[in-house]
């Protein structure tokens, strides 16, 4: 177990430092969440790439000089190194120092917090694809033999070569699993939609409180802790609205800047669940310095997932934490339409939950209804399809005010009133 780490952002030709900075910052959490103790960081501008380090040989030497002189036993980069680059550092540290990216700490992360069979498989999906092309640097020391005329290859190039193709089956063994549990998930919500009921998704940069705010709307227990990808199995409650509109509230996992694209896609079974529902919650942190970048963050992954052209409600939770009054008035201005919340208190759910029974409310008829006592059958589909607001019994039948959806217009139809 490492225990030391020295973090290094790199700034590229036409990046800005203070981006870097704030990757850095954003890097040292990952870091943490994993219990690493960091000990230094260290900012980096280049003119241009180098395929070796990524840095000049003598600005990698004196890196590996400055950690080595820390102690450091890892030297973890928020930029992407190839697994060459990767392993060119740990040589010229002597190999007494591991060299990891933010990839990798991403992925360390993912694989603590998948809880169900789903996420498992994902997680281990994402590693393996990951580390198949860095077994040949791992194996950098062994070399090919001549002899007899004949090119033979020791047993360390054969050991390489079955490592690669245990590698590549594991890699097809857990796709085709995931590709069975992604059939169950898509039978479930098949059986579900049988009795289709509104869903939205809350979606966010991670920590920004998105397990909070489900559990303040459903009055339920699910895990919210002030860490970084807490929550990675979506979970879904059912939210009953004040005018009795039923409503399922998923909660997804997180977003992150620099997200590895192999996770993207691992997990895009885990995020359909934003894909299908009627609308998005887009939770923020309004304490956050980086808050519209995480903003872009998010919008880009649901535009890579096909969702960006949902009705998004934008909310900036944690305004029970705010420090300066004038955020909340920047942001205002820059978001006209966002709502300002604090889920641990509950400070301006109400308006937030009005604008989602107005959103379901547009893909309903609202009616009033007289029905016939023998057709109370139909009520009872209203109450789980619709959203009844009033209920009423009289002597010609029950009187009901409510939402109605497109599929049942046609059969209470004929029991429409005006009054």
């Amino acid at each position: 177990m490492v225990e030391r780490a020295m973090l290094i952002g790199i700034t590229l030709p036409g990046e800005d430092k203070q981006n870097t900075r704030g990757l850095l910052d954003e890097l040292r959490e990952l870091v943490a969440t994993l219990e690493i103790g960091i000990v230094h960081e260290r900012e980096v501008a280049i003119r241009k790439p180098q395929a070796k380090y990524l840095v000049g040989s003598g600005k990698a030497e004196e890196l590996i000089e400055e950690a080595k002189s820390r102690d450091c036993d890892v030297i973890i980069f928020d930029n992407e190194l190839t697994p060459a680059q990767q392993r060119n550092w740990e040589q010229a540290a002597e190999d007494k120092i591991l060299v990891i990216d933010r990839q990798e700490v991403i992925l360390d992360i993912f694989g603590r917090r998948a809880q169900t069979k789903e996420a498992v498989l994902q997680v281990e999906l994402a590693r393996l694809e990951y580390n198949l092309p860095r077994l040949k640097s791992a194996w950098t020391h062994l070399n090919r033999q001549r002899g007899g005329g004949a090119i033979q290859r020791d047993a360390g190039e054969t050991q390489l070569e079955l490592d690669q193709r245990m590698v590549r089956t594991q890699i097809s063994r857990v796709k085709h699993q995931l590709e069975s549990v992604i059939q169950h998930r898509e039978v479930q919500r098949k059986k579900r939609m049988t009795v289709p009921v509104p869903t939205c998704a809350i979606v966010g940069y991670t920590n920004a409180g998105k397990s909070s705010l489900l559990n303040k709307l459903a009055n339920s227990d699910i895990l919210a802790e002030d860490k970084l990808f807490a929550t990675l199995d979506p979970t879904s409650r059912r939210c009953p609205l004040p005018s009795g509109q039923p409503l399922v509230v998923t909660d997804t996992v997180g977003f992150v800047r620099n997200l590895p694209h192999r996770l993207v896609d691992a997990f895009k079974a885990t995020l359909e669940e934003a894909i299908v529902s009627n609308f998005l919650i887009h939770v923020l942190d309004v304490n956050s310095p980086d808050v519209e970048a995480h903003a872009e963050t998010t919008l880009k992954v649901l535009g890579e997932l096909g969702a960006k052209d949902k009705k998004i409600i934008t909310v900036f939770n944690k305004i029970d934490a705010l420090w300066d009054e004038s955020t909340r008035h920047e942001l205002a201005l820059r978001y006209p339409d966002a709502y300002f919340i604090s889920a641990h208190t509950g400070e301006g759910l109400d308006s937030l939950i009005d604008k989602m029974e107005a959103i379901i409310e547009e893909d309903f008829e609202q009616l009033k209804l007289l029905i016939p006592h023998d057709r109370y059958d139909l009520v009872a589909r209203l109450h789980r399809e619709g959203g009844v607001r009033k209920e009423e019994v009289r002597d010609e039948g029950t009187y009901v005010t409510g939402s109605v959806p497109d599929r049942l217009v046609t059969l209470v139809e004929p029991y429409v009133v005006n009054d």
